[in-house]
């Protein structure tokens, strides 16, 4: 407390400079303000008695416009006096190669531009086809659904992606209602999924909640699985998060599936169905369209796990993937690599996951469209479009590859290559093809898939 005493001094005024700190003790204030330059150069004249001559304008480079503004220019710069002065070859080649180097720098600029302009030239068509398209489904389609929606036209417009203010409603018609839920029925179900969630003891473990999920006699305490699960949709966005705008409103829909399909309960991939549904729809209809959908039999053969179905999908790909892509598919099946190691995750989130959120929402507007067929159109489609670098990998890189795919993927690109795949075999399209092995009751080994067993 004595190392460092204190010394009360008269104020000085504000005007002056606030003191410095120096170790172990202030600086003393200055005396006098700062001064310019000006000044410092007029008392160092007086004191020296030396005028200060600024340099001959020889000194500086001539027939130069333009000072350097970057360390490109400076290979035009003259050498300090105290090196030797360039030499006229030096100097014209310091010259040419500035002039390349700046020519080169407009070249990417103008590039550039061209690239900026094509992009917004492609985005205003982009927009102005979404308006047009938009008028022709309010004023004409949806007015008339039922007697529209087979059209040539129509399936024509649909396949080009539906306009974002429309989507949610032709989602919902395209789907159904034949379960007849009404929005008093989600509120009932919504009820009873609050209850349990406050039957829950909130010290109980995550191996009891676990222990009680693996029992299919009460597939309901998944709800508690619902939590831990959501706060993993669509991460990047975060209005799923806890304190989201949409999480509670995403947990009071899977919370109430839960508790209306207790023979299903809930699987990891619903929330990213559910939160593109809730993204486009109100909450009771996004509710009613998430049943629906979810009752579909490829979509309610993947949720419960059964899996001797998934294999006659797996089995049914496969026919259409040798058909169509000859080359890749022998090459899977020299590493022994089966459909169901990148499937499974595609079908269970409907590519939702696995695809930039605009182009998930393109394919579910055909597969609204096509139904499931178009689900495993869109598996050969990812395929065809990344064969060329896909038959350049072994087993490991192929699975980390299809299970996270390139961000840059576009939605051009992947439905050309969408179109071009044949979904006809000998003259069999999907559902004969499909049908054909329902009827086959033998399961062959080499249907068996290893994940699935294990």
């Amino acid at each position: 407390r004595n190392f460092f005493t204190k010394r009360t001094k008269e104020l000085k005024p504000a005007v002056q400079s606030a003191p410095g700190w120096k170790l172990f003790g202030k600086v003393p204030p200055r005396e006098n303000l700062p001064k310019d330059s000006k000044i410092i150069q007029q008392e160092y004249e007086a004191r020296t008695g030396r005028m200060y001559k600024p340099p001959p304008p020889s000194a500086r480079r001539k027939n130069i416009e333009f000072e350097p503004l970057s360390t490109t220019a400076l290979i035009l710069e003259d050498r300090p006096a105290n090196l030797p002065a360039k030499s006229v070859e030096e100097a014209l080649r310091h010259r040419q190669e500035y002039d390349e180097m700046v020519a080169e720098a407009k070249k990417r600029e103008i590039k550039e531009a061209h690239k900026r302009k094509k992009i917004m030239r492609e985005r205003f068509k982009q927009e102005e086809n979404i308006a047009s398209a938009m008028v022709i489904w309010v004023n004409e389609i949806l007015p008339n659904w039922e007697g529209m929606r087979a059209t040539r036209r129509v399936r024509e417009l649909w396949w080009q992606g539906l306009p974002p203010s429309v989507r949610g409603k032709v989602w919902s018609l395209a789907v159904g209602n034949e379960l007849n839920i009404t929005p008093e029925l989600y509120e009932i179900f919504l009820s009873r999924a609050k209850e349990r969630w406050k039957s829950f003891s909130e010290t109980s473990s995550e191996n009891d909640i676990e222990d009680a999920v693996a029992s299919v006699a009460d597939r309901e305490a998944s709800l508690e699985l619902i939590k831990l699960d959501i706060s993993r949709t669509f991460p990047s966005l975060y209005i799923f998060q806890k304190g989201g705008p949409y999480h509670d409103l995403l947990h009071s829909v899977l919370g109430a599936y839960t508790c209306y399909r207790p023979d299903v309960g809930y699987v990891q991939g619903m929330s990213f169905i559910a939160a593109v549904l809730i993204l486009n729809l109100e909450e009771a209809d996004a509710f009613i369209a998430f049943a629906n959908l979810l009752n579909k039999p490829c979509q309610l053969a993947f949720f419960r796990v059964d899996h001797s179905m998934m294999l006659k999908y797996f089995a049914a790909f496969e026919v259409f993937f040798e058909e169509n892509l000859p080359k890749l598919f022998l090459h899977f099946k020299s590493y022994s690599l089966t459909p169901d190691i990148y499937l499974i995750d595609w079908i269970f989130t409907l590519y939702s996951k696995s695809l930039p959120l605009d182009l998930a929402c393109r394919v579910w507007d055909v597969f609204c469209r096509d139904g499931e067929e178009f689900l495993f159109r869109t598996g050969l489609g990812i395929l065809r479009l990344y064969e060329d670098i896909l038959l350049q990998m072994d087993f490991i890189h192929i699975a980390q590859f299809l299970t996270k795919l390139p961000e840059d993927i576009t939605s051009e690109k992947l439905f050309s290559c969408i179109a071009a795949i044949q979904m006809q075999n000998s003259n069999k399209k999907w559902a004969q093809v499909f049908a054909s092995l329902m009827k086959d009751n033998k399961e062959g080994d080499k249907n068996h898939s290893p994940a699935l067993k294990s």
